[in-house]
């Protein structure tokens, strides 16, 4: 039997999430209304979150939610709120950017499974080993790499039992995610925080050959690739959308799920694509994950290409054809949106209801029966009913003690009470018979009890003065050395292999110069990286990458993390300290002084913060 790839599918809104199970999503991510990246899709509350489970488990889907921004300090008892409740659903995962997050699930909420995200642009072994320590299950490789980088890290994240996802159809980024800060710098909206703006799609000034858009990068499509994608052992392909609307999400989903049923069943692709240039698209490429990175990349546009993909495939001689050929498109997009609108009507995310009947006399255990949609069973009191206490039974009173059923995937449609006479049980009775109602609700899983939020005690430090160093990335600053006692960082360049003789020779001549390494190092770059650390043995250094990180941690070189593996609460400096032996950070320059002030670090542990310094925008292959 073939090994089934599974087809994950977004799910911006209720009406998304359901298309994309009526369509044959093996999965959905969506997100809350906080701590998702995407705020400007509707998204979905909690109540909904737990009818949206029911039903798509109910169709064999699973479904991951999406907590993947980083977190600021302030913001922490409002995620632990959302954890609490989340530990005593049925949700299949969580994908996560923030390390300390990461920290928190690791350390708390251990039955809640961990998908990295995006945001955290994984593309080398050492960065899959560094997520593997933080127990991740599954990791959404980097969108910029080609199949056999895929296929290399692929292997490496199955030996450290691992699942790789690769996003296969939607829009690109220019930049890797989670280091791209034009969106923060142009208008204050992180993408870091789920506000990305999109002014890579904005119009520019022309450029000199004519270009009006010259960021604008054509969307995603590895229809044609799904072999080589299943070769590399894969285990999730990934469409991207969750600010598209029901229809996109269904025809786009429809047309993954005929070709993976055509590769499995026939062996073969289906090369007609035509279905997913009738949704929103902006042409397709797959440049990036055949390796070929080129201008073919981009579109001078970045609205829908739909009428301009006809126009080409149909060569029109006059605009009547087109315009009539516009009109049977947009009827069809209607027509279209109309069946599938009927079909997930269809669908409910109302909660089951229970039917409960308790019922019981003096000197007899009570009795409560539960009747769910698929189901009947039977609870009783472990001890036997009272004829005199604090309070009789009464609906009022069972009601409160049986409340939080309604707080799971089911409610509490009907309530029927038959007692004889008054009687009595202890309150703490109640409370565990309904805790072993939970439990069978539950599918067996024992109720979580609410975990309150670490305090983290300030260090009382000894008071030191702030230090000043340097960053150069020229040998020709390198006099800085003799002329400054500054601590003096030399930056070091993304194509490390080309380079890596010269520099480690520089390193020898030049003992105080520290080594800064760069957010992105890939295949024979991240190879001749490590290989340098291995030849220079600093005494410590700087890295943006957290697969450096791992390689210094596991050669015992002390490391600092670099401002952009954006830090930005406490929990990132406890987890980066106690897992990886990290001496310091730099806090992102993504965040308030107010919320730098918030942050505790933790004792022996220095904090760092750039104060003068180009800005970066974007780092792009």
């Amino acid at each position: 039997m073939k090994r089934k790839i599974e087809l994950l599918a977004p799910g911006g809104d209720i009406d998304s999430i359901k298309a994309a199970i009526l369509a044959g999503a093996d999965a959905v991510f969506c997100g809350l209304n906080k701590f998702n990246a995407r705020n400007r899709a509707t998204n979905i509350n909690f109540e909904n979150l737990q009818g949206i489970l029911r039903l798509a488990h109910k169709n064999n889907c699973l479904v991951f939610l999406t907590l993947n921004i980083i977190i600021v300090e302030s913001e922490i008892p409002a995620l632990f709120s959302i954890l609490n409740n989340l530990i005593n659903t049925s949700i299949d995962g969580v994908i996560v950017q923030d390390l300390g997050l990461f920290y928190l699930l690791s350390t708390y909420f251990k039955n809640l499974t961990i998908h990295a995200s995006t945001q955290l642009s994984t593309h080398n072994k050492g960065q899959i080993q560094f997520l593997g320590q933080l127990n991740a299950y599954r990791i959404n490789l980097s969108r910029e790499l080609n199949i056999n980088e895929i296929k290399s890290l692929t292997t490496t994240a199955l030996q450290n039992n691992i699942e790789t996802e690769v996003f296969i159809h939607g829009s690109y980024c220019l930049s890797f995610s989670g280091i791209c800060y034009m969106s923060s710098v142009h208008g204050g909206n992180s993408g870091n925080r789920g506000r990305c703006s999109q002014p890579c799609r904005d119009r520019y000034i022309t450029t000199s050959v004519g270009k009006n858009y010259p960021l604008n990068l054509k969307d995603n499509s590895a229809f044609n690739n799904l072999d080589e994608l299943n070769d590399a052992g894969v285990s999730s392909i990934k469409i991207e959308g969750r600010i598209k609307e029901f229809d996109y999400v269904y025809t786009v989903v429809k047309s993954w799920r005929k070709q993976l049923q055509s590769f499995y069943n026939q062996e073969k692709l289906l090369s007609d694509n035509s279905d997913l240039y009738k949704v929103f698209n902006r042409d397709f490429s797959n440049s990036f994950l055949i390796g070929d990175i080129s201008k073919d990349m981009f579109i001078d546009n970045p609205r829908d290409h739909s009428i301009e993909h006809l126009s080409k495939i149909n060569n029109y001689l006059s605009n009547d054809k087109k315009i009539k050929d516009q009109i049977e498109l947009y009827e069809e997009k209607e027509i279209s949106k109309t069946f599938i609108r009927k079909e997930i009507d269809q669908l409910s995310i109302k909660k089951a209801p229970l039917i409960i009947s308790v019922s019981g006399k003096y000197g007899k255990p009570l009795k409560i029966s539960v009747k769910t949609p698929d189901n009947l069973f039977v609870v009783y009191s472990e001890i036997n009913l009272e004829d005199a206490g604090t309070e009789a039974l009464n609906r009022k009173m069972v009601l409160k003690r049986l409340k939080a059923l309604n707080e799971t995937e089911y409610y509490i449609q009907q309530l029927v009470l038959n007692f004889q006479g008054d009687i009595y049980l202890p309150f703490k009775e109640l409370t565990s018979i309904k805790k072993r109602i939970l439990f069978i609700l539950n599918g067996s899983t024992e109720t979580v009890a609410p975990i309150t939020v670490p305090v983290i005690k300030k260090q009382n430090d000894i008071i030191i003065n702030p230090t000043l160093s340097v960053l150069i990335s020229s040998q020709n600053d390198i006099e800085l050395c003799k002329k400054t006692s500054a601590t003096i960082y030399f930056q070091l360049p993304d194509a490390f292999k080309k380079s890596s003789t010269n520099l480690t020779n520089l390193f020898k001549k030049n003992n105080k110069l520290i080594p800064w390494f760069p957010s992105v190092l890939i295949g024979e770059d991240f190879c001749a990286a490590v290989e340098f650390l291995h030849q220079l043995q600093p005494n410590h250094i700087v890295t943006n990458n957290t697969g450096i990180a791992h390689e210094a941690y596991i050669k015992g070189i002390p490391w600092i993390a670099g401002p952009y593996l954006n830090i930005v609460n406490s929990f990132n400096l406890i987890c980066l300290k106690e897992s990886f032996n990290c001496a310091g950070a730099f806090i992102s320059n993504e965040i308030s002084k107010i919320q730098i002030q918030n942050i505790k670090k933790p004792k022996d542990f220095n904090l760092y913060f750039s104060i003068y310094h180009p800005i970066v925008l974007m780092t792009s292959r």
